[in-house]
């Protein structure tokens, strides 16, 4: 009583053959194993991505920091160029000061290693175009940005992958028809022109222009209820903008899956004992098909990132997005650099997460990991 008996095979013939070897094991030890393997490959599956992630960003900040020293010239030529548009002019002794003042004197490896290690301190250095702390400038607007992110991708996922499934279960009717439009309007118009289109539209109906996330009387005003309503109001129309190259590509990938999974002969075998449809559905080639939805989280993120760049230029969103421009074309290396390199770990963040999703979701990659 309380015990599980496990026979063991023996290899070696002088040892008792299978059956006649037993070995007593208590019930709560075999609960135990079963209960927190799973949990152990995990956390095991976790701790290879975050050790894999350590030198992807390292690359990443290398990759990033050369390809924004590509373009000629540097923040002290462009300074010196609108000097000269205005009709002052700076001497060369100005300039040679501006560029040890800022750094840009020494060489680029030199510049890489000053960022890196003020990077690795949690220093993001001086904007140079701004004169404010970088992390100061990012902590203002990356919760907006992490915030309409977010947003998109729930919205994204959300709205995918019940158009994908019922699109695949209609083939060729009304809906698949439908579904199948929309994905491709949806992936071929750009998402800046999209957000003219419905500003225009919501300008035609309430006669308003719906720019930033509050309205005017609650730009300065302190959170309230009012104030949160507000910003769900203002929220429709980006995050509807940002996700619809989402949606739309994610739509014809799992209508794709889907449609491959109900011919195969599992699904077929399993109509024909009778099991019922929504059940089968849902328990088995829906949960099939939605293993490569989920790997696409890694890339989704970063691409809702990119698309809410010109989203909130057009709809004058607080974002990274603005600044992010100014520093591009200012040549503002750490501004820049700074943001790359936070939106380049958000898309490692995304890719983890995805992973995480997949290990849970299919055991054989969760046993991977051992």
């Amino acid at each position: 009583m309380g015990y599980e008996v496990v026979t063991h095979r023996s290899s070696n013939p002088k040892l008792p053959s299978a059956g006649s070897a037993q070995c007593a094991i208590p019930w709560w030890r075999t609960v135990t194993e079963r209960r927190c393997r799973p949990v152990a490959l995990m956390l095991l599956f976790l701790g290879r991505r975050i050790l894999l992630a350590i030198p992807t960003l390292l690359i990443i900040s290398i990759v990033a920091f050369l390809i924004i020293q590509l373009p000629p010239g540097d923040f002290v030529t462009v300074t010196v160029a609108q000097a000269r548009e205005s009709g002052s002019f700076l001497d060369e002794e100005e300039v040679a000061a501006m560029r040890k003042r800022y750094g840009i004197d020494q060489p680029v490896f030199v510049q890489y290693l000053k960022w890196l290690r003020n990077l690795v301190q949690g220093n993001l250095g001086v904007s140079f175009m701004w004169t404010k702390p970088i992390g100061k400038l990012v902590v203002e607007r990356l919760p907006w940005t992490l915030l309409l992110s977010s947003v998109s991708l729930v919205f994204v996922y959300l709205i995918a992958i019940p158009i994908g499934v019922l699109a695949a279960t209609h083939q060729y009717s009304l809906s698949d028809y439908l579904a199948t439009f929309v994905g491709f309007v949806g992936l071929a118009i750009p998402n800046f022109l999209f957000a003219l289109l419905f500003l225009w539209l919501f300008f035609l109906v309430s006669g308003k222009a719906v720019v930033g996330l509050f309205s005017q009387e609650y730009l300065s005003a302190e959170w309230s209820f009012a104030k949160f309503i507000d910003l769900l109001k203002h929220l429709i129309i980006p995050v509807v903008v940002i996700s619809t190259a989402g949606t739309a590509g994610l739509i014809r990938v799992m209508r794709a899956n889907l449609l491959d999974e109900l011919k195969k002969q599992y699904v077929i075998v399993a109509r024909a004992k009778g099991l019922a449809e929504r059940r089968l559905l849902f328990r088995y080639p829906v949960r099939i098909a939605v293993n490569p939805i989920l790997s696409t989280i890694g890339w989704t993120l970063p691409g809702l990132v990119n698309g809410e760049l010109l989203t909130a230029l057009v709809l004058g969103l607080p974002t990274l997005a603005p600044i992010f421009l100014q520093s591009l074309l200012t040549q503002d290396m750490y501004l820049a650099g700074s943001i790359v390199f936070i939106l380049s770990t958000l898309t490692v963040i995304g890719t983890i997460i995805s992973d995480l999703l997949l290990a849970w979701s299919d055991p054989r990659i969760r046993e991977s990991a051992l």
